[in-house]
């Protein structure tokens, strides 16, 4: 099992006693994020929630009879636990030497748990843990897949969201620790949320409340009036987690060359700054950030080439605007210092713009539709021929439609995203309906579509078509 090493876990636990933002955290050996624009996140369970821009993404607390017992006067254990599975069913049989991905994929057994402690004079602190293992590997047979996909898909435990938060005065908040800092306002694609990588090693299956990664900060808030100023320091390196050799995932035919390895703090420490303020039916956040790309491009270095996330910097702004029924989203951001392996020392910029409408018209319904346009200044026809062929101009489209029926017992979700002004570039459907069997347990199926036999990296996902069931009990 692929636990925290020793002076890892040792280090969290300083970080929480100590105050201390630090993390040793191990960096992921990924390829370029291939798979961007894909995550599925979750409608929001309120418009004060859609408003707020700035959630912590914390685990919700169930009012249920273990909820009850596994909590004292000043502290508290939460979190959920569950199992998932998940068939393949549109795979041709695998040629000689290469993974049988047909039938079960997941068996997926997962516990979450979350200690919440009290510490008083408005001082709080918070250690989760995520662990799972997949039974999948071994009932199918482990000598069938790669030492890749074995380290990184057949179990995992890691600390999430380990802080320590409090006040340090009437208007200024101090938080330290692994966490979740949401930016932005899309639901489904992300332009001014940056600061979180995403775990997008089998796209399309979940919300992105379940993919994004915490990562180790130093946060201070400021307010005054109707403001809110918002300060980061980033002291974790950290970034997606990506399909590797051997996944059913991986659009590559060949493995990647070696990734450079980035220490964590020091001069690589990254940063942040948002301004944001939440007014009666409207909100407008302005954001500024140093960080490293979560792509890589090909560098040369002496003893042959390897791949390298680019320092860069982020100037973005979002504001939601509620019309009665309707909400329209809009964000914006420009990204300069990129760097792409087809054009080797040259420097480009990107500016993204994101147009979105919920419409809550519907007794428990939403139904969202967003478009994102991604367009690259200075182009060259060279990034076309890489390894990652990019356009001067991207356009990702989502669809989402939830809705509530019987009392809130049963739950149905449809997101469409696709490529391209004709939609016809590729693209994810999700179609999931859940059920509340009794409080706090839930059992959730539907169906995972990889759309666009021609295009890629859909060219290598396309027959992923698979089935899915979870249970899932909070506590």
């Amino acid at each position: 099992m692929r636990f925290a090493r020793p002076g890892s876990i040792a280090s969290a636990v300083l970080s929480l006693l100590l105050f201390a933002p630090l993390a040793v955290v191990t960096a992921e050996n990924d390829i370029e994020d291939a798979l961007s624009g894909f995550d599925e996140p979750g409608a929001d369970d309120n418009l004060e929630d859609t408003l707020s821009g700035f959630d912590d993404g914390e685990l919700p607390v169930e009012d249920t009879e273990s909820a009850r017992w596994l909590s004292g006067e000043n502290w508290r254990i939460t979190g959920d636990t569950g199992v998932s599975a998940a068939w393949n069913y549109a795979h041709q049989r695998p040629g000689p030497g290469e993974t049988d991905w047909r039938g079960l994929s997941r068996l997926r057994a997962r516990l979450r748990p979350e200690l919440r402690l009290d510490l008083g004079n408005d001082w709080d602190a918070r250690v989760r843990v995520n662990g799972f293992y997949d039974f999948a590997y071994l009932i199918n047979g482990r000598s069938g897949y790669t030492n890749q996909v074995l380290r990184h898909y057949e179990s995992e435990l890691e600390f999430q969201d380990t802080y320590l938060r409090g006040s340090l005065g009437t208007n200024l908040d101090i938080k330290l620790g692994r966490q979740i800092v949401v930016w932005g306002k899309s639901d489904n694609l992300r332009v001014v949320d940056v600061l979180n990588p995403l775990d997008r090693r089998q796209p399309g299956m979940t919300d992105i409340e379940n993919l994004r990664l915490p990562v180790t900060m130093s946060r201070l808030d400021y307010f005054t009036g109707d403001w809110r100023v918002t300060a980061l320091a980033l002291h974790e390196v950290r970034f997606d987690k990506l399909p590797v050799v051997g996944s059913d995932f991986y659009p590559y035919s060949n493995p990647p060359p070696e990734e450079d390895d980035i220490h964590d703090g020091g001069s690589n420490t990254e940063y942040a700054l948002a301004l944001s303020a939440v007014m009666p039916g409207w909100d407008l956040s302005f954001h500024l950030a140093r960080l490293f790309d979560e792509e890589t491009h090909l560098a040369v270095i002496d003893d042959g080439a390897e791949l390298v996330h680019a320092r860069i910097d982020m100037l973005g702004a979002a504001t939601n605007i509620v019309f009665a029924d309707w909400l329209l989203k809009v964000e914006s951001a420009y990204f300069d210092g990129l760097r792409y392996s087809a054009a080797p020392g040259k420097d480009f910029a990107r500016t993204d713009l994101l147009l979105g409408v919920d419409y809550n018209g519907f007794d428990n319904t939403t139904l969202t539709l967003e478009s994102a346009l991604r367009h690259i200044h200075s182009y060259d026809r060279r990034l076309e021929l890489g390894p990652v062929p990019y356009q001067r101009n991207r356009l990702e489209t989502a669809f989402r439609y939830s809705a509530d029926f019987l009392n809130d017992r049963w739950n149905a979700i449809i997101v469409a995203t696709r490529f391209g002004e004709a939609l016809n570039e590729g693209g994810i459907t999700r179609i999931q309906l859940g059920y509340e069997l009794r409080q706090a347990l839930e059992l959730t199926g539907g169906l995972v579509l990889y759309h666009g036999r021609v295009q890629w990296p859909f060219d290598s996902i396309a027959d992923n078509d698979r089935v899915f069931l979870e249970l899932k009990y909070s506590f």
